[in-house]
């Protein structure tokens, strides 16, 4: 038995989940507001409900990245959950675990929902960011048939979604105007989540025009600012232009939220010595250029995380923990990554949809507790469809943070200008090999203005560009941080869960941290083990498994794998000894 002590929200969704006689619940909450909690703690107690089992139902987690397979299996171990982030339907589960975690394109490949539909039948699914489940139809189809006979499915979102295609599995929709809109069972905002205190930080958006000049496929020389308005092509080229590396745009934007950076992490009284910053790029070229502007102008060290590396995950891993100024990455750290001492980012992409824009802004809201002031910032190129996409998060903002008032008319709606769904990394290739930059600089950075009856562009502070220091803009209060915990009613007693091996014993490392390095070690006495006897490689390995009394490595518990070990190290001593 244990006790979890959640947020008045999670506890709030969690009391509704139980009571859900629905075999379908979606929970859309604001990224940093603590779902993976929430989503463990359904799943313990649906685990752990009366009447129990012979057989231990699995717990099947599925997330949209395999760094994320990685972060939730180490969440699910503090949770008293132990999740195989290696599962290969090849293979299948070991028995010491309570389930596993795998991807929506994991699922789409091979027999992998085929294989799960077996193994989760009558056991719980947590769907991580579930919209992804709509990215591609087979994704689809592989969610719906891996996870039909389910028990229960959790679906999680850090933003609500509509569907512009199929309709993703599980999910209901309520039809609108503008298309079907996910229904949630419960929803959490950003603007709760602030009132609430201790949940997000206060996120800043300085946003900077610009005066930027490119050629169009057809030879059409253009000059524009993103307060001029242009088609909805020629408006995605001039994004593009901004943040191109041959122009002076992108360095200045650069060099001011390293400013901003760099004195969170020196400031006295109020600072964050290892606040880091984030720069999320258009592309892995885009990442490595970005990355050598930092060095080579700023003398800032700049780790580069692309989906190619296979050391990705453990350089999100490092970066986390290390106090290391900044980190470049494409799409690995737009959505659900958990760095909390990220305070600073630059949006230097061409996608400008809303739920991208929202998962990375996510990325910079995470609350830490026992910190005075956790302002963050977001630097964004002034573009119409980024500027109301903050505007909307701004406005929650400034509810909370500043006093009410009665509103003196209608307040202020940015013009929305474009069509907001249109990415501006839609344009065709052919449109892209004839379009070239020639030149972009900086010319004015706004900051939201705030009057009595709301955020009006017209009122917004203008200034003209100046060299660091930066003044600030941010005169709204610091963010109260309650005390939890003194509450009884936020407590929960969940009783431990046996794997069908039985229960777990307590260790600081999950079991899959644990299988890691047994592996390794018995990789490492294989390899001796081969120069000592002149044997294959295979032959040595089948003799440590029958030595053992093991099938295979990859299904083995940790108590096999350390048998394993004990035994091969033994069979070495003997032979060296001869």
């Amino acid at each position: 038995m244990s006790t979890v002590t959640l947020r008045p929200w999670q506890k709030t969704a969690f009391d509704r989940f139980i009571a859900s006689a629905s075999a379908d619940f979606l929970a859309v909450a604001t990224p940093g507001a603590g779902k993976t909690t929430f989503a463990l703690t359904c799943a313990r107690a649906v685990l752990t409900s009366e009447p129990r089992p012979a057989v231990p139902k699995p717990l099947v987690v599925v997330a949209p990245t395999s760094h994320l397979k990685v972060q939730w299996s180490l969440a699910a171990h503090r949770m008293g959950l132990q999740l195989d982030p290696d599962w290969s339907p090849t293979v299948g589960l070991a028995r010491d675990v309570h389930g596993l975690v795998t991807t929506y394109q994991q699922l789409a490949t091979g027999d992998a929902a085929a294989k799960l539909r077996g193994l989760v039948a009558d056991g719980v699914v947590i769907l991580d960011e579930i919209h992804h489940a709509g990215h591609e139809r087979a994704w689809g189809d592989g969610v719906k048939q891996a996870f039909e006979l389910a028990a229960r499915r959790l679906a999680l979102s850090g933003t609500p979604f509509r569907s512009d295609a199929a309709q993703i599995p599980f999910v209901r929709y309520d039809v609108t105007a503008e298309g079907d809109l996910a229904y949630a069972d419960y929803t959490y905002g950003y603007g709760e989540a602030l009132r609430d205190g201790g949940v997000v930080r206060p996120v800043y958006f300085p946003r900077f025009d610009g005066q930027m000049e490119w050629s169009t496929p057809s030879g059409q020389i253009l000059r524009a600012s993103f307060s001029d308005e242009l088609s909805r092509e020629q408006a995605s080229l001039r994004l593009r232009t901004a943040l191109s590396l041959d122009g002076d745009w992108l360095p200045t934007v650069l060099a001011q939220a390293d400013d901003r950076l760099q004195r969170i992490r020196t400031d006295t009284d109020h600072g964050q010595p290892d606040a880091g910053g984030l720069v999320i790029a258009t592309d892995q070229d885009h990442a490595q250029g970005i990355a050598r502007l930092l060095r080579d102008r700023l003398g800032r060290p700049a780790d580069v995380v692309v989906s190619d590396d296979p050391s990705a995950s453990k350089k999100i891993a490092e970066f986390a923990a290390n106090d290391r100024p900044w980190l470049v990455a494409v799409r690995m750290v737009s959505e659900g990554v958990d760095i909390p001492r990220l305070r600073v980012g630059v949006y230097a992409t061409t996608t400008s949809t809303e739920l991208f824009f929202r998962q990375a802004v996510g990325r910079f809201v995470r609350w830490q507790s026992g910190r005075p002031s956790q302002k963050a910032y977001v630097y964004l190129p002034d573009d119409v469809r980024l500027r109301t996409h903050a505007y909307a998060i701004a406005e929650a903002r400034r509810h909370v943070l500043r006093p009410p008032v009665e509103p003196d008319g209608d307040e202020f709606t940015p013009d929305g200008g474009l069509d907001v769904s249109v990415h501006a990394d839609d344009l065709l290739p052919e449109q892209l090999s004839l379009f070239s930059v020639l030149s972009s600089t900086a010319t004015g950075l706004r900051m939201h203005g705030i009057t009595e009856t709301g955020i009006d562009h017209a009122a917004e502070n203008e200034l003209e560009l100046l060299r660091p220091p930066v003044p600030d803009y941010d005169d709204e209060p610091d963010v109260p941080e309650p005390v939890f915990a003194a509450d009884p009613q936020l407590a929960i007693d969940l009783p431990s869960v046996p794997t069908p091996a039985g229960a777990v014993p307590t260790s600081s490392l999950s079991v899959a941290e644990r299988k890691d390095d047994l592996r390794t070690r018995n990789a490492d006495v294989a390899k001796r083990l081969v120069d000592l006897t002149g044997w294959t490689h295979a032959r040595v390995q089948a003799e440590m498994n029958r030595l053992a009394g093991i099938a295979k490595v990859a299904t083995a518990t940790t108590d096999q794998l350390e048998r394993r070990l004990r035994y091969s190290e033994s069979w070495y001593r003997r032979l060296r000894g001869r």
